[in-house]
């Protein structure tokens, strides 16, 4: 069996020497990670620039680009073999609501689901790596490796999974809540007088139904949140033939 471990965290993070150590006991486990510090990047893959690979010890790698790019240059540069699972975090913080859409973390399982391979990405909900909350999400990661890997997903389809950092409550099936920041820019100058700005806010506490990754989370649950790589929106596309209709006479 061979498991192919990434992050958006970087190399150092605490959450991927956890996820990695678990996940050893299903067979060889390799990390492709990003050489520092990646959050929010998304789906970005690099095609301006080379990548650079540096092998730190046997089976793991820190690459100089995202979580997209370690997923892309693990699997066609570094191990050239298809694994059979990837999975992606111990990422610090939560990933739930709005935050899949930003998420580096998400999108590199979100990437090894777009080659066709069984991927969940999973997150801790707290900024913190304390030691019990990342030892039973590591614990999670191995039991959902083993359902993956069992009875498998279907096409198209990857598990975004979130650990709470309370006490666990159990495991829902959930789906994507609603995660909403205030925007806000500070905007200020550095020594030589010149702008700069930095992206900022706070979170809105969104109200979300009892089938929600945010609503499990918050009340002490382990959230596994189906997510899937085709975006269209079935209803809007039966919708919005009524609307293109009107446009067969012009174009």
């Amino acid at each position: 069996m061979l498991i192919l471990v990434t992050n958006d965290d970087g190399i150092h993070s605490p959450g991927l020497e956890v996820l990695a150590h678990s996940l050893k006991s299903k067979g060889r486990v390799v990390i492709v990670a990003p050489d520092r510090n990646r959050s929010a990047v998304g789906h970005a893959l690099t095609l301006e620039r080379p990548l650079r690979a540096e092998q730190l010890r046997p089976d793991v790698y820190s690459v100089d680009g995202t979580p997209t790019d370690c997923v892309h240059l693990g699997i066609h540069g570094l191990i050239q073999e298809q694994p059979d699972l990837v999975v992606s975090g111990i990422n610090r913080g939560s990933n739930i609501g709005d935050d899949i859409t930003y998420s580096g973390t998400v999108s590199a399982a979100l990437e090894a689901s777009l080659m066709g391979i069984p991927s969940f990405a999973m997150s801790y909900d707290s900024l913190l790596p304390h030691p019990d909350g990342l030892e039973l999400a590591g614990q999670f990661a191995t039991k959902m490796a083993d359902i993956v890997l069992d009875k498998g997903l279907p096409a198209g389809t990857f598990l975004n999974v979130n650990v709470p950092h309370r006490v666990c409550n159990g495991v829902k099936l959930t789906k994507q809540g609603k995660r909403r920041y205030s925007e806000k820019v500070v905007t200020n100058k550095d020594p030589r007088g010149r702008a700069y700005y930095w992206i900022t806010g706070t979170e809105i506490t969104v109200s979300d139904s009892p089938d929600t990754d945010s609503y499990a989370l918050q009340r002490g649950f382990i959230s596994v949140s189906p997510l899937r790589t085709n975006l269209t929106h079935e209803q809007s596309y039966e919708d919005l033939h009524g609307w293109l209709d009107s446009f067969s006479k012009v174009f």
